[in-house]
């Protein structure tokens, strides 16, 4: 711990200094406004609020208007509309999943609400599903390290949820809508004051979806039964100065299933019927304080509890993560820069019923981060940053980041390299390991995995007088990998390895953007090639569910006349490697090319009441349609006519001629068929 105490006196010593070196006025803002910058402020990149123009990290945002384009029920899968972020659904039973960001799977991404690392761990396999869209003011989206301010999980990016401010927020909002397999998802927004400065802002999701589908006739649904309701409230009170003062709360509670046709709720936990059956209930709460001083300080804290009680098939699993956190920041000016210094302290108690499961024990992650940002003209800023975290396996673990951005010729190019690590996490790994299809395996040596990554970013931004906006980015990525832990399905078709790779392993790329915004139109196309590899022994593989490509767009077209827009949009894939049950698995290694329309019309005289009805997956494209069976064994899901040999390896038989077991991880792209929507939102706006 010498390292921290060191810094946590650096930090002691800044404050006891500030009356002398530091001046008490706002940062300098960059001087570059001209009619290709981006004025929308974001905070994700350096913790505080900054033009996205000024902003030396490379920052994607995203409103609610973006997503309107395609309505979902959840925010795991409107994330699909991002180019370069992809949610991965890993199990074709309880379609749970996790986010990729460049190539990189779920456990790289790192997911924040209000700045606030409340969807994590355990709970980051279902937290996206229970966020009601009626809450939501933006996301923000960085692609490449962030370790160096938010620490653990922030290796390949994070996704910055940002839920509206109380004043700005309507007095009411409602959207409902309904889809052709009967599926219900309404979301209720409203705020009221308490009292004169005291204001509160409720938001409401519930989801019902209780038909069993089987279109591809293998006896178990296709997508899972679920029943999950949120609510969230958030509260304000005006403080003189504009100081903040604000808290938060959010309940989530769901009921999940999927599995073969006639199960019912007697068969839980029994061998009768296969299913999986979770039950989940989260509770959140966060706030954020800032100190009535003349220099920018704020305490955030936060604490969540998330449950869950689930049986996969005969196996259960009950699980039990509790996280509080705390951070405080100050943000002094010291000579003209921009100084943020920084303490948090992360303390996660996770205990379960499984072999592996830690102790219980609280585990305190202490971290110390330091950040500097400075202009150099009107065309030049940089910023740097350290952050030291202490963990109690694997001693201090340092994160540098450098960024630079620097406008030429009208072009703004950002410049980032960074490192990152991440320590495993046994529920959030890999889904298939609870199933009950497979044992887990954690070598005893493991180790955290450390990266380095860089990015290069090029965008301009044209304007015409007719209000006429064209954006075009390019982006150019790599991560290096050292001691990636890695899945290995091979070793044994009842077992899941995990273990340090022996070698290296790195994700590389490049990515493209194009967008147009005409008072009549729309247009954004985002495409990403990906080289993703391991290496040990001069030996390249694949990983697997990693593409090679992927692409969205989506086009409005706006119809004056009849008070009316159409909607267009559109998710490609490139084939990735598919994980098999050995040699004699029939199933392709590879999946094909896919990709999912969807098409949606809205109309409404005013932007207080809006129709909406459209068509997702106009195609009805799923994976079953390239491939002989998603789930192996799906008629024989308790393995009772499998025969293993004495090191647990499924053999061949009349009746089993693949040496296959029941498994349901054979999964690529959403279930969801070709099926029809309508919908309605109100808003009564006032003061």
């Amino acid at each position: 711990m010498s390292t921290l105490r060191v810094l946590f006196c650096c930090f002691l010593t800044l404050f006891a200094l500030w009356p002398i070196q530091i001046v008490c006025q706002k940062p300098p803002s960059d001087t570059t406004h001209d009619s290709d910058a981006l004025e929308a402020v974001i905070i994700t990149g350096s913790l505080k609020p900054e033009s996205k123009s000024s902003s030396p990290i490379a920052v994607e945002t995203y409103t609610p208007k973006f997503f309107l384009k395609n309505p979902t029920s959840n925010l795991f899968e409107a994330l699909q509309q991002i180019g370069g972020v992809r949610p991965q659904v890993n199990c074709n039973i309880c379609n749970t999943g996790d986010i990729h960001i460049n190539g990189l799977e779920g456990p790289y991404t790192m997911v924040l609400i209000d700045g606030m690392p409340l969807v994590s761990g355990l709970s980051s396999v279902y937290g996206l599903s229970g966020i009601p869209t009626a809450m939501i003011e933006r996301i923000e989206v960085v692609k490449g390290p962030a370790s160096a301010l938010f620490g653990s999980e922030a290796v390949g990016g994070l996704i910055h949820v940002i839920t509206k401010k109380v004043g700005a927020a309507p007095k009411v909002s409602i959207e409902h809508f309904t889809t052709g397999q009967q599926a219900l998802n309404t979301d209720i927004g409203f705020k009221f004051s308490i009292a004169p400065k005291l204001t509160t802002l409720t938001g409401i999701n519930h989801h019902y979806f209780k038909h069993r589908l089987d279109h591809n006739r293998d006896g178990f649904t296709d997508i899972a039964l679920q029943h999950r309701l949120s609510v969230f409230q958030k509260w304000h009170y005006a403080r003189p100065f504009n100081r903040t003062l604000q808290w938060a709360g959010r309940y989530y509670t769901e009921d999940r299933w999927g599995g073969e046709l006639k199960w019912s709720k007697a068969d839980r936990g029994t061998d009768h019927r296969y299913g999986e059956s979770i039950y989940t209930q989260r509770y959140e709460l966060y706030g954020q304080y800032q100190l009535p001083v003349t220099i920018p300080m704020h305490l955030s804290v936060s604490a969540s509890t998330h449950h869950q009680n689930s049986y996969y098939g005969k196996t259960p699993f009950m699980a039990k993560q509790q996280i509080v956190f705390g951070q405080f920041t100050a943000h002094p000016m010291v000579k003209h820069a921009d100084l943020l210094l920084g303490i948090a302290l992360r303390i996660t108690r996770y205990r379960d019923n499984t072999a592996v499961a830690q102790s219980g024990i609280p585990q305190l992650l202490p971290g110390v981060f330091v950040q500097w940002e400075k202009s150099f003209g009107p065309a030049t800023r940089t910023l740097i940053g350290m952050r030291v975290d202490h963990h109690a396996l694997h001693g201090n673990i340092y994160t540098p980041r450098i960024a630079l951005k620097h406008r030429w010729q009208k072009q703004t190019v950002r410049w980032n390299i960074g490192t990152g690590f991440r320590v495993v996490n046994v529920f959030t790994e890999d889904h298939a390991a609870l199933t009950g299809a497979r044992t887990l395996v954690i070598d005893p040596q493991l180790k955290p995995e450390r990266s380095l990554n860089g990015n290069v970013q090029l965008s301009r931004t044209h304007r015409w007088v007719n209000r006429t906006t064209l954006t075009r980015e390019m982006s150019a990525f790599y991560t290096h990998f050292q001691n990636r832990i890695l899945p290995n399905y091979t070793l044994n078709s009842n077992e899941i390895h995990y273990s340090n790779l022996n070698g290296y392993a790195f994700s590389r790329g490049i990515s493209g953007k194009l967008e147009i915004q005409h008072p009549q139109f729309s247009i954004s196309l985002s495409a990403t090639w990906l080289n993703t590899a391991l290496v040990q022994q001069k030996q390249w593989s694949l990983p697997l569910l990693s593409e090679k490509f992927n692409a969205t767009g989506s086009t409005t077209w706006k119809i004056p006349r009849w008070h009316a827009s159409i909607d267009h949009t559109v998710s490609v894939c490139s084939p990735m490697a598919l994980p098999l049950l050995g040699v004699l698995d029939p199933r392709p290694a590879f999946s094909p090319w896919w990709a999912i329309h969807n098409l949606q019309c809205r109309w409404g005289k005013d932007s207080d009441h809006e129709w909406f009805m459209g068509i997702k997956n106009c195609f009805n494209f799923t994976p079953a349609s390239s491939t002989p069976f998603l789930i192996a064994r799906s008629e024989d899901p308790f393995d009772r006519s499998v025969t293993f040999n004495v090191q647990g390896e499924a053999l061949p038989t009349n009746s089993n001629p693949y040496a296959l077991t029941f498994d349901p991880s054979y999964v690529y792209a959403p279930n969801q068929p070709r099926t029809l929507f309508l919908g309605l939102r109100i808003k009564l706006d006032g003061q």
